[in-house]
C-alpha cells in the first residue's frame, strides 16, 4: 500500500492495493490477463496472509497450500488443537473469553503465561504475565488487537527458542532456515515480549538440531503442508522440543533474506517461488554447511521525537557489517515500543563465530547514538 516503497522500482508490474484485499486483487488479475499478462503464482513473505495467498492460486489455478492449512496456520488457537490432535508436542493453551476466564486459566496452567490474541504476528498484543495482577489489562488489549477480537493463554515453556524455515516438497522437508532467538531485554520489555533478531550457528549439538528439525517437518505435515515453506517458532524445553507455532510461509525479519543467505550461501527465496509455480526446487542446493557466524540485532531507542541520529556512516564503513537500515527520520515520532513493527532499525554482523559477533554488534550499538526528545503531551 505504500507508493515509495522500494520494490515498486524494481518490479515489472505494481499495484497500489492492500495484500488482505483479495476482492481488488481478483480484479486487478482480470485486467492484467485482459491485458495478456499470464500469472505463474503467488506467493508472499513476512506478510502474514496464508489465507489470501491460498484463495488467489485457487483463483489462478497455481500451486499453494489448501484453505484448511491457511486456516489453521492463520488461527493460532485451531492450529494448536490440529497439531496436539496429531501428537505434536505444544505448550498448555486455552482460549479464553473474559478476564475472569483468563484468571482461572492461567492459574490452573501455571505462572507464567503468555496472554496473547488467536490471529496477530510481529508480537503485536502479546503479554507475558507473571502473575495475576494485570491479566484483566492483558486481556483488554489483546482483544482489542486481535482481528476476529479472541484471546488466548498458553505456558511459558523456558527454554532456548528457535526459528526455523523449512522447505516442503512432496511430503519431504529440509529445513535450510535455523538460528536461535536472542530475546536478551525480556526484562526491559516486559510485560511485552519483545525479540531481538537470532544468531546462526545454533548452540544446540547436532542431535538436538535433528530433534528439532524432525519436529518441525512433522509439524508441517500435520497442518497439511506437503509442499509449500513453512515458519516455526520452536523451543527446546527440559523434555525437548515443542512447537510454538507455524506459519505458512516465507519469514520477516531478515531470517530468509539476509542471515541464512550470508552463512551458507543457500537461497531459499528462490525455492518458494518455484514452489509457487510449479517448479521443483533443488532440494540438494539447500542441505549447505555454515561458513560464517552471522546475526541480526535492533535498535530501541526511547519513545518521542527524534532529533538526530550519529554514528551510522562509520558503521557502514566496517566490512563485516552486511546491512544497516533505519526506518525514522529528524523530525518524526518514534512510539511507545509495542509490537515489532515500531522498532527502529536493523543491522546485520558476520564474524568468524558468535564471540566475535556478539562484539562487533555491541560495537555497533556503543557506535551509533539516536537522540530523542520526549513529546510535550508525554
Amino acid at each position: 500500500m505504500d507508493a515509495s516503497a522500494p520494490g515498486m522500482s524494481l518490479a515489472d508490474d505494481s499495484a497500489i492495493i492492500s495484500t488482505r484485499d483479495v476482492p481488488a486483487i481478483k480484479r486487478l488479475i482480470d485486467d492484467r490477463r485482459a491485458d495478456g499478462t499470464d500469472f505463474a503464482g503467488v506467493t508472499t513473505m513476512g506478510s502474514d496472509i496464508p489465507q489470501v495467498v491460498a484463495e488467489l492460486a485457487s483463483y489462478l489455478g497455481t500451486p499453494s497450500v489448501s484453505a484448511q492449512t491457511a486456516a489453521w496456520c492463520t488461527d493460532k488457537y485451531a492450529m494448536k488443537e490440529r497439531l496436539r490432535s496429531q501428537g505434536i508436542p505444544v505448550p498448555e493453551y486455552c482460549e479464553v473469553d473474559s478476564a475472569l476466564d483468563l484468571k482461572r486459566v492461567a492459574a490452573e496452567i501455571g505462572y507464567p503465561v503468555v496472554v496473547k490474541p488467536v490471529d496477530r504476528s510481529g508480537a503485536r498484543g502479546v503479554f507475558l504475565a507473571s502473575d495475576d495482577s494485570r491479566l484483566p489489562e492483558f486481556f483488554h488489549a489483546a482483544k482489542e488487537t486481535s482481528l476476529a477480537g479472541r484471546v488466548m493463554v498458553e505456558e511459558f515453556v523456558p527454554g532456548l527458542q528457535i526459528s526455523t524455515e523449512t522447505v516442503m516438497y512432496e511430503g519431504q522437508g529440509i529445513t535450510p532456515g535455523f538460528a536461535d532467538r536472542n530475546y536478551e531485554f525480556l526484562e526491559r520489555f516486559a510485560p511485552r515480549i519483545i525479540e531481538n533478531g537470532g544468531w546462526i550457528p545454533s548452540i544446540l549439538t547436532p542431535d538436538q538440531r535433528a530433534a528439532v528439525e524432525n519436529l518441525a517437518v512433522r509439524a508441517s505435515r500435520a497442518l497439511g503442508i506437503e509442499t509449500g515453506i513453512t515458519k516455526g517458532d520452536l523451543v527446546l524445553s527440559a523434555q525437548g522440543p515443542m512447537v510454538i507455532e507455524i506459519a505458512a510461509r516465507l519469514s520477516g525479519g531478515d531470517f530468509s533474506e539476509s542471515l541464512v543467505p550470508i552463512s551458507s550461501g543457500v537461497n531459499y527465496v528462490a525455492a518458494a517461488i518455484q514452489i509457487a509455480v510449479g517448479v521443483k526446487p533443488d532440494l540438494a542446493a539447500l542441505i549447505q554447511p555454515e561458513t560464517c557466524a552471522v546475526a541480526n540485532r535492533y535498535f530501541f531507542p526511547g519513545p518521542g521525537r527524534l532529533v538526530r541520529v550519529s554514528g551510522l556512516d562509520e558503521v557502514r564503513q566496517q566490512t563485516w557489517v552486511k546491512k544497516l537500515e533505519t526506518w525514522y527520520e529528524p523530525g518524526d515520532h518514534i512510539p511507545e515500543l509495542g509490537s515489532h513493527a515500531e522498532r527502529f532499525g536493523v543491522f546485520v554482523v558476520i564474524g568468524a563465530d558468535r564471540h566475535e559477533v556478539d562484539a562487533r554488534a555491541r560495537w555497533v550499538y556503543e557506535t551509533v547514538h539516536i537522540e530523542t526528545q520526549p513529546a510535550e503531551n508525554d
